[in-house]
């Protein structure tokens, strides 16, 4: 042997593999510590102190595995980071339980992910009370690409997708967005009520907004199934009470004057010219709130008709000032300062057109 001649690593004792914290190895990391696929398959054995929980995945205790030992078995599965070869959430099953604030920002997790969770599984990371917790559920769903050589075994159940979504890092792991999660959660029959909630619960925690929903069902093309059309019109009227909530509170906290709230309009003798939210007749200001979901089944004339109706306001002197429930959401006091620099400007425009305000 030279100087140049390499040493081979130490095997560590099994017993201190076990007693480590990473609970959970792969087939070929456990040859990287130096253990033998025959010695694998002794610990493995019936009544032996490890078990394989899924194909080439070791769990180095004999117990029932926990919630997050199942999710972090089904990531060592499915998919691993081939820039360090650290699978996908490891170190995290420490955290995994911890609750996730509704609507809160997570780090966008580098391309590396190979697998990422979705459907229930994923909205209970989010925080969703309407999932159900880890450790209850049978499956947990994993996306990973389309031509990926894997099949659903075990607790594992393999979602392909031609692209996967950019995902989110909730407690270590790499997870869907609500939206793409939701699509994926509803996608498998199921009761009624519960997919209701699970959308509801989106929209009314501040998880995402409805069109963002409703967009997933459309690619995933969901929006024709019974159990799903009436859980999408609960949560369009959802989204839309909330949006409406945050605009009145947009204009009573940032000291707006008041409006007429939510009024029809039309030209004296004329033709109605359609509905707004809210209305300044003395400055001629009208606020619309874009709640509109676009369903496969709505069609052009439907966006036309909402384009012609803001461009005749516009014609006729009216200032309509476009806001998104996102944007209420996320930055109520600029969309304020839009609305008062649209009322402000009103003494250097020319007169707008006499309309009629009836209420809605």
């Amino acid at each position: 042997m030279t100087h140049n001649t390499p040493l081979s690593p130490r095997p560590r004792p099994l017993h201190a593999l076990a007693d480590g914290r990473r609970r959970l190895m792969t087939v070929a990391q456990l040859r990287a510590h130096g253990v033998s696929a025959a010695e694998t398959n002794e610990q493995c054995r019936p009544g032996g102190p490890w078990q394989q929980v899924l194909p080439n995945v070791v769990l180095l205790h004999a117990g029932p595995p926990t919630g997050e030992e199942r999710l972090h078995a089904v990531l060592l599965y499915a998919g691993r980071d081939r820039s360090s070869g650290t699978p996908p959430g490891a170190g995290a099953g420490r955290t995994a339980s911890v609750p996730v604030q509704p609507g809160a920002e997570h780090a966008p997790v580098p391309a590396c992910a190979e697998a990422v969770i979705t459907g229930l599984a994923a909205l209970a990371l989010h925080g969703f009370a309407a999932a159900p917790p880890l450790p209850s559920l049978d499956v947990i769903d994993v996306l990973v690409p389309r031509l990926r050589r894997l099949r659903t075994t075990g607790c594992a159940r393999i979602v392909r997708t031609a692209a996967l979504p950019t995902a989110v890092e909730v407690t270590g792991v790499p997870v869907a967005p609500v939206a793409r999660a939701l699509a994926d959660a509803v996608a498998e029959p199921a009761d009624p009520g519960t997919v209701r909630e699970l959308l509801r619960e989106a929209v009314r925690d501040g998880h995402c907004e409805p069109a963002a929903v409703v967009r997933e069902l459309n690619r995933a093309r969901l929006l024709s199934r019974p159990h799903v059309v009436d859980a999408v019109d609960s949560l369009v009227a959802e989204g839309r009470a909330l949006a409406e909530q945050r605009l009145y509170r947009m204009v009573r906290e940032h000291a707006l004057p008041e409006p007429v709230w939510n009024v029809g309009l039309r030209l004296p003798g004329g033709p109605h010219l359609g509905g707004v939210d809210a209305f300044w007749p003395e400055q001629a200001v009208a606020v619309e709130l874009d709640t509109r979901v676009h369903r496969e089944q709505e069609d052009d004339a439907a966006r036309a008709e909402h384009a012609r109706k803001r461009e005749h306001l516009e014609r006729l002197g009216i200032t309509v000032v476009h806001l998104t429930p996102r944007k209420l959401r996320a930055c109520p006091e600029h969309q304020a300062a839009v609305v008062r620099t649209a009322l402000m400007a009103a003494g250097d425009r020319e007169p707008a057109a006499y309309v009629v305000v009836l209420p809605r």
